[in-house]
């Protein structure tokens, strides 16, 4: 999603570099960011709260991802695209969460299980 983002932001006005751009960018990258922190945590809770950031990142990024579908920097395949995938990364932290919170032991290298959200 990242580099999805990094590529139709390219294409942007220049007076939105420190907008919409910056914005846009920031979001995708706290996604995967949250994700990875989280998974270094000691225990279910502490990842549940960096997946809930990376979660609501993605709702920012959703909105984000409209916004420019409205000020017409992106195509209408391109929002089509990229709405289905943040709204895939959506459901899938979701149902993670909803897992990790079924569970009550620790946390056993399920670092592995965020790989290939971005891959």
């Amino acid at each position: 999603m990242v580099k999805e983002i990094y590529d139709v932001s390219d294409n942007f006005p220049s007076e939105e570099k420190f907008g919409l751009i910056s914005q846009m960018r920031r979001s995708s990258i706290s996604i995967a960011s949250n994700i990875a922190e989280g998974s270094g945590k000691e225990s279910n809770k502490e990842f549940i709260r960096f997946l809930e950031i990376a979660y609501s990142s993605a709702f920012e990024l959703e909105t984000q991802i409209i916004l420019s579908h409205d000020l017409n920097f992106i195509s209408d395949d391109d929002e089509i695209s990229l709405l289905k995938k943040i709204r895939e990364i959506q459901k899938m932290i979701f149902t993670f969460v909803i897992s990790l919170k079924s569970k009550n032991n620790s946390l056993l290298n399920l670092n592995l299980v965020a790989v290939p959200l971005f891959l």
